[in-house]
């Protein structure tokens, strides 16, 4: 019973973070979850959000006459398992971490293979793949680690079922794509508060392409800049001469994870951190956003159900360096 529970709450967890694809590849990640619950409620969330850091800080409350043990899920975006010339959206993202009610907490991670959306890690592993081998290919990877090649036989039958893909100069490469999930359980005594806190460097989209808003029109949808951001962007473009670019930053992260929790998010707070005092910062978020601080702008709703996750676009920004993904490390 605890496998087909734990199978079934993969499988939300797999269905419930769609991965968004921004501009030149920036990528989604987005808070912790569980199957619908009608115990535990989520009282408080406090999120954080800068170019070069993701943090939530969680109060969680059991509301039954029972002790609660659920397993926790992080979901992170999904990656093409193929070719990759750098570790860029790619992998895992650094400084994550997790405490909870102040302590350091180990958790497990795990992942899903799929192809045209049919889970084949079973199947990988029956060609005797080792996990190394289906979370980032043999040749190809952009992390420094050796990596068993596939042997002929297994390239044989893995071309015949479509699992491997030719490019362009006759090499095979993976055709499926790979999620990782970090997990734990997590004991929710009841009528007590469980405080939890996790963080990471969010992978972020840079450069020209997120420099150029386009005709407006695209940005606008996404990104509901209004007249004033508008004349302040213009008029720093108009500084860069012939380039016309304000560098700036986009960061995504998934929010719609907060409705698996009882009544949603009851108390929550969202910070926007800017590197500088004159950068820029423009998305589509309900609620009216107060300036607490040179850098820091915020916003609290009460009895928060998300209906989109949220989109975020830092202009004028120094370009430091790059949130690269790290190796896959998947732990029993």
């Amino acid at each position: 019973m605890g496998k087909l529970i734990l199978a079934a709450a993969l499988s939300l967890a797999l269905a419930g973070t769609a991965v968004a694809n921004d501009g030149i590849g920036s990528v989604s990640a987005g808070g912790i979850l569980f199957g619908k619950t009608d115990a535990v409620a989520m009282k408080k969330e406090v999120l954080s959000v800068s170019t070069d850091l993701i943090k939530v800080e969680y109060e969680f409350l059991n509301e039954s006459a029972r002790d609660v043990e659920e397993t926790i899920f992080f979901p992170l975006p999904e990656y093409a398992s193929g070719y990759h010339g750098s570790p860029t959206y790619y992998g895992q993202p650094q400084q994550f971490t997790v405490d909870v009610d102040g302590k350091r907490k180990d958790y497990k991670t795990t992942f899903v293979a799929k192809f045209d959306a049919e889970d084949v890690t079973a199947r990988l592993r029956q060609l005797g793949l080792s996990d190394a081998q289906i979370a980032y290919f043999p040749s190809h990877t952009p992390f420094d680690k050796k990596v068993t090649p596939l042997t002929a036989a297994q390239s044989k039958i893995m071309i015949r079922e479509g699992l491997l893909a030719q490019l362009y100069d006759e090499e095979w490469v993976p055709a499926w794509t790979v999620k990782v999930i970090y997990l734990w359980q997590q004991k929710f005594p009841a009528g007590k508060v469980v405080r939890v806190r996790h963080q990471y460097a969010p992978f972020v989209a840079a450069g020209p392409g997120a420099s150029y808003l386009g005709d407006g029109n695209a940005f606008e949808k996404k990104y509901c800049g209004d007249k004033a951001f508008y004349k302040t962007w213009n008029r720093l473009a108009a500084k860069q001469g012939e380039s016309g670019f304000v560098n700036a930053v986009w960061v995504s992260y998934i929010l719609t994870t907060g409705n698996t929790w009882k009544n949603g998010i009851e108390d929550f707070t969202l910070n926007l951190i800017k590197g500088k005092s004159d950068e820029l910062v423009s998305l589509c978020f309900p609620g009216t956003f107060t300036k607490i601080n040179p850098t820091t702008l915020q916003v609290k709703l009460r009895n928060f159900h998300p209906k989109q996750d949220l989109d975020v676009y830092f202009g004028n920004v120094e370009i430091g360096g790059a949130h690269d993904g790290v190796a896959p490390q998947i732990r029993p």
